[in-house]
């Protein structure tokens, strides 16, 4: 084996390494989810020198600065003020779901109208509409970390698979019987799955345009699927109350994930794959073991339907919505609740993290997105000028940009 080189991820933080073996080049991550810009930089350098044979002596130094680089990174967190930018009216009928590309240069909105449409973040100008579908556009995904392909579910019963560069639709990918309601990539771009109200979801090959495997085993509609960070899992949340784990390289079930008592609304997993968190309409988010398909604890406390669950980055903390308006964070190791997001005067249909892990945003029918301090529950800002129901809100890759979706047909871009 033999190190080409080092390249950094800021969220989470991590080192990759591109090394050469059997004159082939392959990549290694080194995950560094516990780094704090406090930590201690020569322990940790220690610490991977002795388990890692491609960081040698002569390397040391060079680690040692991208630690400090990565800490200087989340030290660097930015508290400001985010004020309203641009007002897209996107779409003659309403939005239904809104995307950004892997670094938040563009992204793409979804719309009753049956167009998906391309837009470029720092002008706010449309760049493409990707017209062709017969119904609804309801879902829609970019193939980060690349994007330069983009993906659309529709109710026509149909995927569409797009250039992000030009526009240009690459394949259609027939074969289910009832809407698609949720569409993703895998890792590596090679291939998309999407997920409808047929019960099964399909995965498809990116290159030649064909199915590769249906997943059968759910008896009511998928409504959420997500792939693990190395593409080797995808798993896939249902309203008949479970949610199924797949290993995608053979297409077959490897877990069912039974105890909800209600529809699922959304499951993903944490980022190094090991844990899955799950939403349902029972008013409880759960945490199972990714390796064995067990529940290791039930998230209680909310007062109704819990339409929304995310880990943070690096896989430490867990943000849960409601219905009854509140927003909660858990310890995803210790399953504590660290407080209550309180403050909405809906409910709250959409909670992410922002990249760094140091803001929690929600978006509401009482037509606002809200900015939280995750750790003391703290509103830090609202933002408000929609006339409708906010229904998506995402970060871009710095965090510094938020991108919300509202029900009166337009997005708006904060920055």
């Amino acid at each position: 084996m033999k190190l080409r080189r080092f390249l950094l991820r800021y969220y989470p933080p991590g080192i990759i390494l591109e090394y050469e073996q059997s004159k082939s080049m392959k990549t290694k991550s080194i995950d560094l989810l516990e780094l704090k810009p406090e930590s201690d930089v020569d322990a940790i350098l220690e610490e991977l020198t002795v388990r890692e044979p491609l960081i040698t002596s002569s390397r040391a130094k060079q680690v040692r600065n991208l630690i400090i680089k990565l800490q200087e990174k989340l030290a660097s967190t930015s508290t400001s003020t985010f004020y309203l930018f641009k007002v897209l009216r996107a779409h003659i009928l309403p939005l239904t779901n809104v995307a950004f590309n892997k670094n938040g240069s563009s992204f793409i909105t979804g719309s009753y109208d049956r167009t998906c449409k391309v837009w470029d973040t720092s002008s706010g100008e449309e760049l493409y509409t990707l017209e062709g579908h017969r119904n609804v556009v309801y879902a829609v995904a970019f193939n980060n970390p690349y994007g330069d392909k983009v993906a659309t579910g529709s109710f026509d019963k149909t995927c569409k698979l797009w250039s992000a560069e030009t526009g240009k639709c690459y394949h259609t990918f027939k074969g289910h019987l009832a809407e698609i309601v949720c569409v993703t990539f895998n890792p590596q771009s090679t291939i998309v799955a999407t997920g409808s109200m047929d019960n099964t979801a399909k995965l498809w090959d990116v290159q030649k345009g064909n199915e590769i495997a249906t997943l059968n085993g759910h008896s009511a509609e998928i409504i959420c699927l997500t792939f693990n960070t190395t593409g080797e899992q995808l798993l896939t949340g249902s309203f008949d109350h479970t949610c199924n784990v797949w290993d995608v390289q053979a297409g077959r079930r490897l877990h069912t994930l039974i105890g909800h008592r209600g529809e699922i609304s959304n499951c993903t997993f944490n980022f190094d794959g090991s844990l899955i968190v799950s939403a349902s309409m029972d008013q409880t988010c759960r945490i199972w073991d990714a390796d064995n398909g067990k529940c290791i604890g039930t998230l209680r406390g909310h007062g109704e339907e819990v339409l929304d669950v995310t880990f943070d980055a690096t896989g430490q903390y867990i943000v849960a919505c409601s219905a009854d308006g509140i927003g909660r964070v858990y310890n995803s190791t210790t399953q504590q609740c660290i407080c209550k997001l309180e403050g909405h005067e809906g409910e709250i249909s959409k909670v992410v993290f922002n990249p760094q892990g140091t803001r929690v945003l929600t978006a509401s029918s009482d037509h606002t997105a809200r900015l939280w301090d995750p750790i003391t529950g703290e509103c830090l800002q609202v933002l408000e000028g929609h006339t409708e129901e906010i229904f998506s809100c995402a970060f871009n890759y710095e965090g510094n940009i938020i991108l919300t979706g509202s029900k009166d047909n337009t997005c708006r871009l904060w920055r």
